[in-house]
């Protein structure tokens, strides 16, 4: 799978554009929707099956690990996994869900990680790079940053398997209008090719996304997942970890793979 397309000219594009980028976002900050978390469990555990070790899951990054969009805890990603996951493996999962509004992969490697329990997690689910690209962050500001999230990572959960998101295409947001959707959909297919080249060369797994940008999958606001959503993005990192404990998994799904 090679990495998203950006041409030169797209780069030099985007950075022409960016007076537009700052008048249409701050209008877009100021007629959008703002969402706070649901209220947050420390963990969230499966009730299907109770025979066999839990497999334990940390989901950590932005909005999206923080499941703003729903109203609830339970119609969130990590709060739709354990099920999913549980009736697939026939075994026993608990979810631990660390999201922070807003975050960048930078904030996250400062003033998460370090203050997180070390658990013994099986599976680290990393949903990181919107904010990177839609605060405009450079693609080597990104790569340093992501880069060295990685590594924090790795360095505290040594034995957890870490399963990068991506980032979607931003010019599919129905919040942006259409310029400023072509201007951090540059953005972000630069931030989600640097981030699978570096999952490839420091030992994460970034698969690719079949979730669907269509107007049901997006909450009132137009910018985060609705419930229906975060069911699809459950299912399908539900059908990837299954895979992965099956053995079946492509091991190295990420550019060049």
């Amino acid at each position: 799978m090679q990495p998203p397309t950006v041409s030169r000219f797209d780069v030099l594009f985007s950075w022409l554009a960016f007076p537009a980028y700052v008048w249409q976002g701050l209008g877009v900050r100021r007629r959008s929707t703002r969402f706070a978390p649901p209220p947050a469990k420390p963990w969230i555990e499966s009730n299907g099956p109770d025979s066999g070790n839990p497999v334990k899951v940390l989901i950590i990054g932005d909005s999206s690990a923080a499941g703003v969009g729903v109203l609830t805890t339970g119609e969130s990603l990590g709060g739709q996994l354990p099920g999913l996951l549980a009736e697939k493996l026939d075994r026993p999962v608990a979810v631990r869900i660390s999201g922070n509004n807003s975050a960048t992969a930078g904030q996250i490697r400062d003033y998460v990680v370090p203050h997180l329990a070390r658990e013994d997690y099986d599976y680290i689910c990393l949903n990181i790079g919107t904010n990177d690209a839609k605060n405009f962050h450079t693609g080597r500001r990104f790569c340093k940053e992501f880069g060295t999230l990685l590594y924090a990572l790795k360095a505290k959960w040594p034995s957890a398997t870490i399963i990068w998101a991506g980032v979607l295409d931003m010019a599919s947001v129905p919040a942006l209008p259409v310029l400023l959707g072509r201007i951090l959909g540059i953005r972000s297919r630069i931030i989600d090719r640097n981030g699978k080249i570096l999952c490839r060369e420091r030992g994460a797994l970034a698969p690719v996304s079949e979730w669907q940008p269509v107007a049901e999958n997006f909450a009132v606001d137009g910018f985060h997942a609705s419930a229906r959503g975060y069911r699809e993005w459950a299912e399908g990192l539900a059908d990837y970890i299954a895979q992965l404990e099956a053995g079946s998994a492509d091991p190295d799904p990420s550019p060049g793979g």
